[in-house]
């Protein structure tokens, strides 16, 4: 179902052997803007959850990053603290701390302009949703880690889904996936067999390859954020029990 990606160099992996070996490379940096690019909803979520409005929220979100991809961030990554998610959490709130300051004696923002804000905020929607309610009573922390989680999940899914389109199966994705995780007894395979017109014994052969690719695909995405490969299942178990929190 497509071209398989190795993921035996990680992009955190190639962020961290630069960190190492103190090496601000063009590898190394095109590593971390491309986990930036794809990590900016939790980043953005809990700068929200801290008070600011949006707008102030897309300013400090675009003002990290500057920081991040022209600082001294690879120096400061550490390989035995081999999360992504926990380095990017842990520099996101020093940046706020020193933001308040700063913000009284410069305008924000500067002549970079790393995010395409109508871009990126014109991006389906998230699937993995919970309530307006639930979502204001959470810590911003809590928060980052259900956007990481929700990000991580669903840039497996469109991987999935970009696997079926090229092999002529984007109908076949567009209906299976809602229940890619779903429980069996919550499955309809009479219903998903009448919306593709084939035999309820083929949707459930399908059904489970999905799946099976599905959970391929996620330990890809959780594998190029940390540095250890012993750490990918815990890390794995950690987002599946943050996102199931939020059901």
């Amino acid at each position: 179902m497509g071209e398989r990606r190795s993921f035996a160099t990680t992009r955190w992996s190639v962020i961290l052997s630069c960190a190492a070996a103190g090496d601000d490379s063009a590898s190394g940096r095109d590593a971390l803007a491309e986990l930036c690019r794809i990590y900016w909803r939790p980043i953005f979520a809990y700068i929200c959850a801290r008070g600011r409005s949006t707008a102030d929220a897309q300013d400090l979100t675009q003002d990290f990053f500057v920081m991040v991809l022209g600082g001294n961030f690879l120096k400061h990554a550490d390989p035995e603290r081999g999360r992504f998610r926990s380095l990017l959490l842990k520099s996101l709130q020093n940046f706020l701390i020193k933001a308040h300051a700063k913000e009284k004696r410069q305008k924000r923002g500067g002549a970079v302009a790393f995010i395409a804000w109508e871009d990126w905020m014109a991006e389906a929607p998230s699937r993995l949703c919970v309530p307006a309610g639930t979502l204001e009573r959470w810590p911003a922390e809590k928060l980052f880690d259900f956007r990481w989680a929700a990000t991580v999940a669903e840039q497996a899914l469109r991987r999935l889904g970009e696997e079926c389109e090229a092999a002529g199966r984007r109908r076949v994705f567009e209906v299976m996936s809602p229940y890619l995780t779903a429980e069996r007894g919550d499955v309809s395979y009479a219903q998903v067999a009448a919306a593709l017109g084939i035999g309820t014994d083929t949707v459930k052969q399908l059904l489970h390859k999905l799946r099976e690719r599905y959970r391929e695909l996620l330990r890809e995405e959780v594998a190029s954020t940390v540095q250890n490969p012993a750490e990918l299942d815990d890390e794995l178990r950690y987002l599946c029990s943050v996102l199931a929190t939020a059901e």
